[in-house]
């Protein structure tokens, strides 16, 4: 069953692509740097997974960070963000590491295995954080790890603590509560 704060939260509402220079901008960096914020949970050669990556402020940063030899798999609902994610990959070079999927509101509709998920920002926005979650842990490899950060300003410590618990009922281990990572935010693994 979804917890009351959970479905209350849930909305249509999508950060429109018109607004991408918000999400993606050289000052956000000085709160949020991606390289810093995953280096601890993405390898060299490995698959990592962003979903709702919007215009690619962390996408580029997984690429560089898997290397040559991995791959980063950039998912959004939104086309124009994926264009503009491809631009910036073809600017910095690593345009063969990253794949695009365009997914639906609600369904990722992704199959392929990853190593690391991102969801950043996003989770609130979906009209099922049960299905999403499902999904993510289906797509995910045996030790790996998917990381939840949500915003304070859209996502109450009570609807955060009920996502914890989903993820919990769910089958996940709560592996760490990640500082610094722009909101609230949770790093999860499936149970042995």
């Amino acid at each position: 069953m979804e917890n009351i704060a959970l479905e209350k939260n849930q909305s249509a509402h999508v950060c429109p692509h018109q607004i991408a220079f918000i999400l993606d901008n050289p000052f956000r960096r000085l709160f949020q740097n991606p390289k810093k914020m995953l280096k601890p949970y993405i390898a060299k050669g490995s698959t990592a997974m962003d979903i709702g990556c919007g215009p690619g402020f962390f996408t580029i940063d997984m690429a560089e960070l898997v290397g040559p030899e991995g791959k980063v798999i950039a998912v959004d609902l939104q086309e124009k963000m994926l264009s503009h994610v491809r631009k910036k990959a073809k600017k910095h070079n690593i345009e063969e590491r990253i794949s695009f999927f365009k997914c639906e509101q609600d369904s990722i509709g992704f199959k392929e295995k990853a190593d690391f998920i991102l969801a950043v920002y996003m989770v609130h926005e979906t009209p099922s954080p049960r299905n999403l979650l499902d999904e993510m842990k289906a797509m995910l490899n045996e030790n790996g790890k998917i990381l939840i950060a949500e915003p304070k300003m859209h996502v109450s410590k009570e609807m955060f603590e009920d996502l914890v618990s989903l993820t919990k009922e769910l089958g996940f281990k709560i592996l760490d509560y990640p500082k610094k990572m722009g909101g609230r935010s949770v790093l999860i693994g499936i149970k042995d």
